[in-house]
């Protein structure tokens, strides 16, 4: 389009009048008295995220590295204790027991008796062990010698 000398578009003019008509209304909004309305206020209210429900504990998952050791419970296998003893004793290395039970009556009673067995077994490592009772297809116990203590 070619602008001629003296002559505007309809888009201009249009720009005019709608600023015209926002300079009019705010000033009239700044000089305006009295309460606002109700529903004005309650739209006037911050908003506020809703805050999360937590759990009592916090809940996330467990990092776990690589094992550096594993036992297996099974025939031939030494006592647990045994293996961790001839294990290296760094404060670093975190014990994870994981036991895992069929899916029949009171086979998950007998798996928490089993890794609590272990736990005991293990002496003083058991302290920070990570303890780990879940359903599996293969029922048997494990446990592992990892890098993934929490001061790491």
């Amino acid at each position: 389009m070619i602008a001629r000398p003296g002559q505007t578009g309809w888009q201009t003019i249009l720009a005019d009048l709608a600023l015209i008509l926002f300079m009019i209304c705010a000033s009239a909004l700044s000089v305006a008295e009295g309460p606002a309305p109700a529903a004005d206020k309650a739209r006037a209210a911050p908003l506020r995220p809703p805050q999360p429900v937590l759990p009592p504990h916090p809940v996330a998952p467990s990092q776990q590295a690589e094992p550096v050791g594993v036992w297996r419970d099974g025939p031939g296998a030494p006592p647990l204790a045994q293996w961790l003893a001839d294990q290296a004793a760094d404060p670093r290395l975190r014990l994870s027991i994981v036991v895992r039970y069929a899916t029949r009556p009171g086979a998950r009673e007998a798996a928490l008796q089993q890794a609590a067995a272990l736990a005991r077994s293990a002496g003083a490592r058991a302290a920070t062990a990570r303890l780990v009772v879940e359903p599996g297809t293969q029922p048997g116990a494990s446990v592992a010698l990892g890098y993934d203590a929490e001061s790491l």
